[in-house]
């Protein structure tokens, strides 16, 4: 890519604030789109799933750990596959401390459809320190439109609790949680941006982290799931 034009401090101020009008302007339209998705219709959950941890099997209600709130990241782990997705993995690398969310009064938990053990396996490789149970056996990934007969999508659902009744309040896929992906966030800070022009799909460059010295370690492939219809019944 072509770099942009060397200037003076002083023209370069100038720039930098009539691009600051910019990101104000998108900010707004964030705070807004924050707002409308609060505003969503919840839906009361009448199933009766349940998941394996290592601490056992736990209902949808105790993945809240007390807390109002739950986030899970369904994260594509196919029961067949050997890891995890490179993609969902650079999403739970940038998941950070909990402590932040559980202040708000909310838990966070990766949901895959990989045994448990699979799971335990992975997570102890990639070194995270993250609360992850399986959804294998049941219709918990089939209901929130991420396993398909085509195989995995990646996607967020929030939930609120209230006592012991659970309602689903929101879930986003696709570019949707790419907000979430902190690696993107700091590279489009930068000149360079992403770095992702001439590759045939922009996310061939991901690999699992401890994967990018090995020349012969696969990407995510193709992003078959674009255009689909997450929302159908």
């Amino acid at each position: 890519m072509e770099l942009s034009p060397i200037v003076t401090k002083e023209e370069w101020l100038a720039a930098r604030k009539e691009l600051l009008e910019q990101e104000k302007e998108v900010t707004r339209a964030r705070d807004a789109l924050s707002a409308a998705r609060r505003a969503l219709p919840r839906v009361l959950i009448q199933k009766d799933y349940t998941f394996e941890s290592p601490q056992g099997t736990l209902t949808l209600l105790d993945l809240f750990q007390g807390r109002r709130q739950l986030i899970v990241r369904h994260f594509m782990f196919a029961p067949e596959a050997e890891a995890g997705c490179p993609g969902c993995s650079m999403q739970a690398d940038s998941v950070g401390h909990l402590a932040h969310l559980h202040n708000r009064d909310t838990s966070f938990v990766m949901v895959a459809l990989a045994p448990i053990a699979k799971i335990e396996a992975f997570r102890a490789r990639m070194g995270w320190d993250l609360p992850f149970v399986s959804s294998f056996g049941t219709e918990f990934n089939r209901d929130f439109q991420v396993s398909t007969d085509r195989g995995e999508i990646p996607g967020i659902s929030s939930f609120i609790r209230e006592g012991d009744a659970v309602y689903h309040t929101n879930s986003v896929y696709d570019r949707g949680g790419e907000v979430t992906l902190n690696t993107y966030n700091y590279l489009e800070m930068t000149l360079l941006g992403r770095q992702e022009e001439g590759l045939e799909r922009p996310w061939d460059w991901w690999r699992l982290h401890d994967s990018y010295e090995d020349a012969n370690a696969k990407g995510p492939g193709e992003n078959w799931w674009n255009g689909q219809d997450k929302f159908r019944s």
